[in-house]
């Protein structure tokens, strides 16, 4: 085995995709299995790798890992992604339990039916544009540093540039009000591990298509 840890996961964003950005801000080399079939995930149910029947799973450190978020807590904490005391560490994760709950509603976007997509998309720009986005311009005004927390990267900050750059793919010009934002997208995504994970041909999965869709379905719903 090589030590680098494992992912266990659709060839696609979802939910393993915080954790794919978590680990290349840290700059860790990491592998990938995909489900390809649902008969790939009833056997991971049935050889005792998932604790709750689901993915994202990540093999790590002699552990089988699962639930997003415990994973990425454990990777911040690993490398040192976590703030330097519990204070910073609160607010870390005040401010991830905010990202998570805007990326949820926008990665599930691609995956409503037709008739449902034109209302659930300007809720979810409504949510980005006058909910969470006006929070982060705020701490970053309040805070007067270059990052989130404290003057160091933590995975708040890794997760805010993602969720940044996933608004914007459905919405680009969404950071047009917030100067600050625009900074700090601007500043973390230069910094080296990040500014590579964002090149072409890195392990970063692109916008959910279509197929993408059809192929999770037969996964996970057939």
């Amino acid at each position: 085995m090589s030590g680098k840890p494992k992912l266990h996961y659709f060839d696609g964003r979802g939910r393993m995709e915080p954790i794919r950005w978590l680990l290349a801000a840290a700059g860790v080399e990491f592998e990938e299995s995909y489900l390809e079939k649902k008969e790939d995930l009833t056997k991971l149910r049935k050889d005792g790798s998932l604790l709750f029947q689901q993915v994202p799973m990540v093999e790590i450190d002699g552990m089988k890992l699962v639930q997003t978020r415990a994973i990425m807590n454990y990777i911040a904490t690993k490398y040192n992604l976590y703030g330097k005391d519990l204070k910073e560490r609160a607010l870390i994760d005040m401010y991830v339990e905010g990202l998570f709950d805007l990326n949820e509603i926008l990665i599930k976007y691609p995956y409503l039916p037709a008739d449902q997509k034109e209302q659930h998309f300007a809720n979810m720009m409504d949510k980005a544009e006058n909910r969470y986005f006006p929070v982060f311009e705020k701490v970053l005004k309040d805070h007067g540093k270059d990052f989130l927390v404290g003057n160091q990267l933590s995975k708040a900050d890794v997760q805010l540039l993602e969720v940044i750059l996933m608004a914007e793919e459905d919405k680009p010009d969404i950071l047009a009000k917030f100067p600050l934002l625009q900074s700090f997208k601007a500043r973390i995504s230069n910094i080296p591990t990040i500014k590579k994970f964002l090149q072409p041909g890195s392990q970063r999965k692109p916008p959910t298509q279509a197929e993408d869709v059809a192929k999770v379905m037969k996964i996970f719903y057939s």
